[in-house]
């Protein structure tokens, strides 16, 4: 097991499907060009082996699978099929939501329990001018037939000022009524938000106003979260849960277990560095031979965390997967 002076350890992989999305979310993406798939992805094989070396030599318990946007790619299927049969405690994904009808059937099938659907409003007309692509009504059918095939649903919401702050009742209402959990994430500096300083605060909600907000409406109480959750979670008596994921408010980065693959072999060890290690030679290697290499290059990886705070990253988001 790979531990480091703090006593953090690899317990989360979060693997990046693929880099391409069906949409170019102003958070995301300055220039409104949805990402496209790079052209070295990995196969859904060697995919599928890398989390497989990465639970022998990391200890991983659990994994995320994200984007992009998973539910685009044509490795999905043979992906799931390979990576359900690796005796993980849990599986689950992150997705818009927008192909989630159409792609159900798959994931009842491979086990997946547990989805993470981003939802920033619920206006339509707001849903497009944030998400630039997609269509709301779908978003919530999809929604609508996994709640009814039993999945465990999180939202995922990004307030952000001048844009979709007037939508956060709203949406903690429809979350509260669906039996979903609302997750308000605090907006990160990563990617073109990184370098531009001024657009990152002029629309920036922190969690005390979040808090404030929510306050006017409900009454609510902390509530216990695993000790490496991100997220802080509150509980609403007789109604449900909602958490903040205060990244700048209230760094996690001392509890932090994730560790992150790309769909082209790149490990990050922590979103808010540059340094970053590639593992794709090893994939086709004998396991006597690339299990020893990982190692050394986790013991890289876990250096790279953050020992204090989230200071921001130049890299897309959406290329590691959030």
């Amino acid at each position: 097991m790979i531990v480091d002076r703090q006593g953090r350890r690899f317990r989360n992989l979060r693997i990046s499907l693929t880099a391409a999305c069906n949409y170019a979310c102003t958070y995301c993406v300055p220039n409104g060009k949805r990402l496209v798939a790079a052209q070295d992805e990995l196969s859904a094989e060697t995919m599928a082996r890398a989390v497989a070396y990465l639970i022998e030599a990391a200890g991983i318990e659990r994994l995320r699978i994200t984007g992009g946007e998973p539910l685009v790619s044509p490795r999905l299927d043979p992906f799931l099929h390979s990576v359900s049969r690796l005796g993980l405690a849990d599986i689950s994904l992150t997705s818009n939501g927008q192909l989630l009808s159409r792609k159900l059937p798959l994931l009842l099938e491979c086990g997946i329990r547990r989805l993470n659907i981003s939802l920033d409003t619920l206006d339509a007309e707001g849903f497009r001018r944030i998400a630039r692509g997609g269509d709301l009504a779908t978003v919530l059918q999809g929604l609508a037939e996994a709640k009814a095939a039993g999945l465990k649903i999180k939202l995922n919401m990004v307030p952000l000022r001048g844009h979709n702050l007037d939508q956060v009742l709203p949406l903690l209402d429809y979350a509260l009524e669906q039996g979903f959990e609302l997750r308000f994430i605090e907006l990160m500096r990563m990617g073109h938000l990184a370098r531009d300083g001024n657009t990152f605060s002029q629309q920036f909600v922190g969690i005390d106003e979040l808090l404030e907000t929510i306050g006017s409406r409900y009454t609510y109480i902390q509530a216990d979260a695993p000790v490496d959750s991100t997220a802080l979670r509150y509980r609403i008596p007789g109604l449900g849960h909602f958490g903040v994921i205060a990244n700048e408010s209230v760094p996690f980065c001392r509890t932090c277990s994730r560790l992150r693959l790309s769909s082209t072999g790149w490990l990050y060890g922590c979103l808010s560095s540059s340094n970053c290690h590639f593992i794709g030679d090893l994939l086709d290697k004998p396991r006597h031979v690339a299990l020893p290499a990982l190692q050394r290059l986790l013991v890289k990886a876990l250096a790279d965390k953050q020992e204090v705070a989230f200071s921001g990253g130049v890299m897309v988001m959406k290329i590691i997967g959030g």
